[in-house]
């Protein structure tokens, strides 16, 4: 990638000064390849070019347009798919069966939902008429575009939210300018450089960020007045000081922010069948926001799962993102990789009993932690109560299902979860109970583009995908006119 290059106005350039900066493969530690670092003058243009695209253009208003213009990129986009492959591998470190999941192919085919939502979607309706005030009155509620959207996208899932907010955005009438996260810029340089050479978007209405800069350009977008609305996916400490910079122009935020969701088994599950599933810590290394990285077992079956769940963590493979078996990669950076270790010497030190994994790095290359398992747990414990970000599951025991929902519920955050039971009447008992914004069932599967994703508490405010994240976009506008 030493032809990745910013997005701005309609055109692709260098940053200024064409400065550059590395990029890390995270399954080799060594150097991929560079991106633009974009500076305070490259973020002020793709913000002026943005506002005068959402100002000045019909983008807002022209649903055929945009309609166009998106199934243009979305088509570009699915074609180039196995170019853009290698380049999510080397940025992420993910396996490379992932890309043909949510690193990739899920995301792309996924654009389809807000186009198709183009055509039927009711940007206006009708009240009745109502002589409130003396005044006979009929009402309009006319959804209109929120305006100029600062997206910050984190390095996790890069692909899958730079898409999840660039398409409801720009299907909204809003223009964009996305900041990508500093290790992961190649997800988004590669959709700006579709964008320009295969689509029809006119100037300005979607611009691209990339810089090794971690903090001033994203502070810099949010606090911009010519921003309307900050969409942020990342930690819930950013998360805050995202809230407390966009407080000072009263923005319309989105927040989708960190997780320590419960996986609870009753007592009358299959053990056997789904004891294995607690393997899904490890998927993409537990850089997840809603990964399950509190398992909660009865004090009844604890000992016999724990040893049982202590062969599928010692036996995980790891280490070869070229294998499709493989669902565990490296951690994003030695950065985190270290932030991990330090958990784990945490958990060991306040008492939790380290049943697989270690607190150093197995050798070799790259970042990576082993599948780490954390026995005798209590929900006080620093490893229960922080998001990890990493391969770490702590099995925590339970009394009877009151003593596990309030265990799960027990946490700052509330974005996801999980429970598994014989009975579906009983498991459903238990999901109307937990405080967060998706669950699964018995296996089940929530995660879809028509399916609303989010928090409660501190994993967020407001929703992406499905209508819901389509409507994050749109201001409401009541007019009344003389009946």
């Amino acid at each position: 990638m030493a032809d990745a290059q910013l997005y701005i106005d309609g055109q692709l350039r260098a940053a200024t000064d064409h400065r550059r900066y590395d990029v890390i493969n995270p399954a080799t530690g060594a150097i991929a390849g560079q991106a633009p670092d974009a500076g305070a003058a490259d973020m002020d243009q793709a913000i002026a070019a943005a506002r005068r695209a959402f100002d000045t253009t019909a983008w807002s208003t022209d649903r055929d347009l945009r309609i166009h213009c998106l199934s243009q990129l979305a088509q570009a986009l699915q074609a180039a798919s196995e170019e853009w492959r290698p380049l999510i591998m080397a940025e992420t470190g993910c396996p490379i069966g992932l890309t043909y999941g949510p690193q990739c192919d899920i995301p792309v085919g996924g654009m389809n939902f807000h186009i198709d939502l183009l055509h039927h979607y009711a940007f206006e309706r009708e009240l009745p008429v109502t002589a409130a005030m003396g005044v006979p009155s009929k009402r309009l509620v006319w959804k209109e575009a929120a305006g100029v959207v600062g997206a910050i996208s984190p390095w996790n899932m890069p692909v899958q939210i730079n898409l999840a907010k660039l398409m409801p955005a720009l299907a909204a009438g809003c223009t964009a300018v996305l900041k990508a996260a500093p290790e992961t810029p190649w997800s988004a340089t590669f959709i700006g450089r579709i964008a320009a050479e295969k689509t029809d978007l006119p100037p300005g209405v979607l611009n691209i960020i990339t810089s090794g800069d971690r903090v001033t350009l994203g502070e810099q977008l949010v606090t911009d007045p010519r921003v309307d609305m900050v969409s942020f996916t990342g930690s819930t400490a950013t998360g805050r000081r995202v809230m407390e910079l966009a407080s000072r122009t009263v923005k319309k935020i989105f927040l989708e922010l960190g997780g320590k969701s419960a996986t609870i088994l009753l007592d009358d599950a299959d053990f056997d069948q789904v004891l294995p599933g607690a393997m899904v810590v490890c998927y993409h290394a537990g850089q997840g926001c809603s990964i399950p990285t509190r398992l909660l077992i009865p004090r009844s079956r604890y000992a016999e799962s724990v040893e049982k769940l202590k062969v599928y963590f010692e036996h995980l493979p790891f280490g070869n993102p070229n294998d499709p078996g493989q669902i565990m990669g490296p951690l994003i950076s030695r950065r985190q990789q270290q932030r991990v270790l330090d958990y784990i010497r945490r958990g060991v030190a306040e008492g939790a009993r380290l049943v697989a994994g270690n607190v150093e790095p197995p050798p070799g290359p790259g970042f990576y932690v082993r599948p780490t398992l954390f026995a005798d747990v209590r929900n006080d414990m620093t490893i229960a109560r922080e998001e990890i970000f990493g391969p770490v599951l702590c099995v925590i025991p339970f009394d009877d299902d009151e003593d596990a929902i309030r265990i799960a519920n027990d946490s700052i955050y509330g974005l996801s979860g999980a429970v598994f039971s014989a009975s579906t009447e009983r498991a459903m008992n238990v999901a109307r109970r937990i405080r967060t914004g998706t669950f699964n069932i018995n296996g089940a599967n929530y995660f879809a583009p028509d399916s609303p994703f989010g928090g409660y508490k501190q994993s967020g405010i407001g929703r992406e995908m499905g209508i819901e994240g389509f409507e994050e976009y749109l201001q409401t506008k009541t007019v009344a006119v003389p009946a």
